[in-house]
This record gives structure tokens, C-alpha cells and sequence, in this order.
């Protein structure tokens, strides 16, 4: 199977210790975990970033670090994203020029928000016989700090195809909740 869709994914995770925060605007953490099942049958494999984060590097491009996945609110920028045995490993600078950096340092640093999370689009999967659909390959656009993690490890909070309406429709309810808190 391959996962040539074009809609975005997301995957939340919260190791144990969640992200590190250190002289006020470093962060640094796993944003996915490899071999863990998420809620929504995924299991992200070893080497799945691989070729993305190739790609970036010729280009000189870099995985953007944005405020709960909106790309109108990037807040920083990800010096280091690299795949190791555990997973995938990010180390950044919030930027405190910008506002909505400022807030989210603040938080992080108030331990009001601990969670990471990928924005990616599938480029190869498949199902084993358990009703898993294996990551092999992901193209990553972007690590977001995010408020709900959900559980410590890997999950998904909305997903493009149509048997996953249930995640979609929950993260609706989030991006609502989210909306009405910020006064829109």
C-alpha cells in the first residue's frame, strides 16, 4: 500500500519525561517512537524517516517547528532531527521574538504543555495480519509542541482515511476547543 494521498497526518507522543526544556527556549525529545502501536493500528518502523529527512538536507530545507500544527503559527526552529534506535529525535530553539514562542516557552517551562507531535504524509505502508498498518516510510513536514499527547506513547489524532472518521472527528472537537479558548 501506498499512501500517495497528499492529506496530512499527525502523531502525538509524551515519552515518560516528555520533551526537555533548558535555558528557557531549547527543546529537545522524541517526537515518534519506532515499534510502538498507536490507537489507530500504526506502528511507525525504523528508518521510516530516512529518505525525508535526505531529501530536506539536499535541498537545504528543514522539518518546520510549529504551535499545534498550524502553519501560521511556527514558533522556533528544529537545529537537529535525526533517526536513532528509539525513534525520532528533535533538539530545537523556541524563538522568543515571536509570541506565540514567548507563550509556548512559558508553558512548556510551567509543565502546561509536554507533548510532541509529527505532521507527515504517508509514502509507504502496509497491513500485517493483526490490522496493523506499518509505517515504512513518511515524508515529515513538521514537529509541533502540542497540549494534548494523549497517551505516553505514539498517537494519532487524525488521519485521512475514511475508517479513521472517528480520530478526525475528535480532532475536530479539539481544533474547536482550541478555537474557542483562543476567543475565534
Amino acid at each position: 500500500m501506498t499512501g500517495d494521498h497528499g492529506a496530512p497526518e499527525r502523531k502525538y507522543t509524551r515519552p515518560e519525561a516528555g520533551p526537555t526544556v533548558t535555558d528557557g527556549h531549547v527543546v529537545a525529545g522524541y517526537a515518534s517512537l519506532f515499534g510502538k502501536k498507536d490507537q489507530g493500528g500504526d506502528v511507525v518502523q525504523k528508518g521510516a524517516y530516512a529518505a525525508s529527512l535526505k531529501r530536506l538536507a539536499a535541498r537545504g530545507g528543514r522539518v518546520k517547528m510549529l504551535w499545534q500544527h498550524d502553519p501560521g503559527q511556527p514558533i522556533g526552529i528544529w537545529d537537529e532531527v535525526r533517526e536513532d534506535a528509539t525513534g525520532l529525535w528533535v533538539k530545537g530553539r523556541i524563538l522568543m521574538e515571536v509570541e506565540k514562542g514567548r507563550e509556548a516557552a512559558a508553558l512548556l517551562q510551567a509543565g502546561a504543555i509536554d507533548g510532541l507531535s509529527i505532521g507527515y504524509r504517508t509514502v509507504k505502508a502496509e497491513r500485517d495480519g493483526k490490522g496493523q498498518r506499518l509505517l515504512s516510510e513518511l515524508e515529515l513536514w513538521e514537529v509541533s509542541l502540542v497540549t494534548f499527547p494523549m497517551l505516553p506513547e505514539a498517537r494519532v489524532s487524525a488521519k485521512a482515511d475514511a475508517m479513521d472518521d472517528d480520530w478526525r472527528d475528535m480532532a475536530a472537537v479539539f481544533e474547536g476547543a482550541r478555537r474557542s479558548l483562543a476567543g475565534h
